[in-house]
């Protein structure tokens, strides 16, 4: 069960979760002052996904958390790319995952890189919606 911070009203799994205590930006405020690359990758992401359930969106400083009672995926800005990060119970490959697939407890926290919306296909898109239907409500 999510528990939001009263003081920060941000949503985490766990009641009292750890955390820096900012709250997140309206999202249009984020996107406005992000890189130009950045809105048409989330709008591509979330019509990918739209029909997965209730996402709860979280810009913060460093990207865009995606949460239902946790994050199942992040989006961050890099200098000329986007990096789309989300965590499977397997090793997947797509020919985004460029970085090194790291394993923590049995979870594998996967890193693909978006140039454009167009790197959003439709296999690296059932790999977010299996991060979201593997997360807790």
């Amino acid at each position: 069960m999510a528990w939001d911070c009263p003081a920060c009203g941000r949503r985490f799994a766990r009641r009292g979760q750890g955390h820096e205590c900012a709250p997140a930006m309206p999202l249009d405020d984020y996107l406005a002052s992000g890189p130009p690359f950045e809105r048409p990758i989330f709008e591509a992401l979330m019509a990918g996904i739209d029909h997965v359930g209730p996402i709860h969106i979280e810009p913060v400083s460093v990207g865009i958390f995606l949460k239902r009672a946790q994050t199942f995926a992040e989006l961050r800005p890099m200098t000329r790319w986007e990096t789309l990060s989300f965590w499977l119970p397997r090793r997947a490959e797509h020919p985004q995952i460029t970085r090194k697939v790291n394993e923590y407890g049995g979870r594998y926290w996967h890193t693909a890189r978006l140039d454009g919306p167009d790197d959003l296909d439709d296999r690296l898109l059932a790999f977010v919606e299996e991060a979201y239907a593997l997360t807790p409500e």
